[in-house]
């Protein structure tokens, strides 16, 4: 497994930075984070018809580009950095990854074509919003001759009020999970936008009453429904993680650009040992979380070509979530110690960054969720094989607790 980028990731990498440091400013973000959409039309636009990303790992049959995850995430990165507002982790990270997991053939021609052209989508699937697991579906679906008549509510749902299509989760009679397509603006729909602490990214609260969907709008091609659904899930973690790494990236330009310049008894405060360690602790979070990060992207390639397991996918989700759900908080709270009484003024941009790494900490599963998840995985394999756990039994179920 290769940790380096080869010249063309550099490339992909370098390309998105780029851009993202002139488009992602932070007088565009304080502009479009207030609008009903929560981003601007014309940089998704651009985004999609100028650099592509929307199709980096889509496949060429569906008009993608055919790249890996590692690309995918070398610029989901970028946009952790640079708090890019744009409904991409959306629609790419949560829509486009239950398509190509779940659709049939026609149907991703279909709409994985269309996210390519640029369409934006989002996946519904928990009534609390926060966690990983797919548990939290309490959405019922029951099948009427051709139609499904599908009822339930789904809370905070990353920019639900404004996709143009979406993707809802629910259970049939058999308690398997299902996803059917669904139009925006379908009848028996409720929008609801809601409003959040974290205003670069907004969410809704969606109610389906009695919505009567055709049997087409299903997505058909689960093996195993709930393990298919917890891959989806998963692929969408390890892109957050990435997100979050930029998070960590960018909080600790931030502090040392400040400190840098920030004089106290006539020096800068970057000199005082207090300040330098704290600094090198948020290279440290970062550096762990990068290297966890393309760990993961690696096995979510492997998975997505059929090389990779499940379980395998999860183990890498959750050790990279739980470690950078944790760190990127840390790294954001020192970041605004670092700054002192200023960092929360809504001049400076740290609290921007301070309250996506607490929206992103939760979403998906935080880090407690996960270490246990990992702990359950480590306990459930010493039951089956026999191996040696990581960790003594002791331990492993205080984990669980």
């Amino acid at each position: 497994m290769e940790f380096a980028f080869n010249e063309e990731q550099l490339m992909i990498q370098e390309s998105a930075e780029s851009f993202l440091r002139d488009k992602s400013t932070s007088e565009s973000i304080r502009r479009v984070m207030d609008t009903d959409t929560g981003y601007c039309p014309e940089l998704w636009q651009s985004i999609c018809q100028d650099m592509y990303w929307q199709a980096i790992h889509l496949p060429e049959s569906c008009g993608g580009m055919g790249l890996g995850y590692v690309e995918l995430l070398a610029v989901t990165e970028q946009m952790g950095r640079y708090l890019l507002c744009a409904p991409f982790f959306s629609s790419v990270a949560l829509a486009a990854n239950a398509i190509l997991l779940a659709g049939s053939e026609s149907q991703k021609q279909c709409y994985l074509s269309a996210i390519a052209e640029g369409k934006t989508a989002t996946l519904a699937y928990s009534s609390s919003g926060s966690s990983q697991s797919f548990n939290h579906v309490v959405a019922r679906c029951v099948a009427d001759g051709d139609h499904y008549i599908l009822n339930g509510d789904y809370q905070h749902v990353i920019d639900g009020a404004s996709s143009e299509f979406l993707i809802l989760a629910a259970r049939d009679e058999q308690d398997d999970i299902q996803l059917f397509l669904v139009d925006g603006m379908s009848a028996g729909l409720e929008v609801q936008a809601l409003p959040t602490m974290d205003q670069t990214r907004h969410r809704a609260r969606l109610s389906a009453s009695n919505l009567r969907l055709p049997a087409s709008t299903r997505l058909s091609q689960f093996d195993n429904a709930n393990t298919a659904f917890s891959a989806v899930l998963d692929l969408a973690t390890i892109a957050l993680a990435a997100e979050q790494v930029g998070l960590m990236q960018q909080l600790l330009d931030m502090a040392v650009a400040y400190t840098g310049e920030r004089q106290q008894f006539n020096r800068p405060i970057a000199s005082f040992q207090a300040i330098k360690h704290m600094a090198a602790d948020m290279m440290l979070r970062t550096e762990v979380g990068r290297s966890a990060v393309y760990y993961a992207a690696c096995i979510a390639d492997e998975y997505l070509a059929g090389t990779g397991t499940s379980e395998s996918l999860a183990e890498a989700a959750s050790i990279a979530k739980a470690w950078c759900s944790e760190s990127a908080f840390k790294n954001a709270a020192d970041c605004l110690q670092m700054h002192g009484g200023v960092g929360f003024t809504w001049e400076y941009d740290v609290h921007l960054f301070f309250k996506r790494a607490k929206a992103s900490e939760h979403f998906l599963g935080n880090s407690a969720q996960h270490r246990e998840r990992i702990a359950t995985m480590l306990l459930d394999e010493k039951r089956l094989f026999g191996n040696t756990p990581l960790f003594s039994d002791k331990k492993l179920v205080g984990a669980e607790k």
